[in-house]
């Protein structure tokens, strides 16, 4: 990428990165730390026309959640599909993402389009984090 003088690092991490997620103390270190990795491999890369960004999703649809979901119904002895609403409740747009709307984000990241945009955390995530 060097050579080339062109590049692009698109990494998927989790909203934890921005708002740790309770119960999840592992997770949310590493993520935090990968995080800053990136964003001080993106100060180190731009002179070479290289970006770096991270993309946060949130809820978002796919076997995971779902096994997630069975799991944490089965530990508070409550239904899937209340898990599932509680999860669904404290999104904004009030439904999980599609594993292609969290794609598109970071095509849009590793394009051209994106050349000027890095060191970034991009949530994908219904406006579920509360931060800036």
């Amino acid at each position: 990428m060097k050579e080339a003088r062109y590049g692009r690092i698109v990494n998927i991490i989790s909203t934890s990165a921005k708002e740790p997620i309770p119960n999840l103390g592992v997770s949310n270190t590493v993520r935090g730390a990968m995080a800053a990795w990136a964003k001080t491999l993106a100060g180190e890369l731009a002179p070479f026309g290289i970006t770096v960004n991270n993309v946060l999703p949130g809820y978002t649809d796919t076997p995971r959640l779902r096994d997630l979901a069975e799991r944490t119904a089965a530990r508070r002895g409550q239904s899937v599909e209340a898990v599932l609403d509680a999860w669904r409740a404290v999104v904004p747009i009030g439904r999980f993402a599609r594993p292609e709307e969290i794609a598109a984000a970071a095509g849009f990241l590793a394009s051209p389009a994106a050349s000027y945009v890095t060191g970034i955390h991009l949530p994908v995530d219904g406006g579920r984090i509360a931060s800036l």
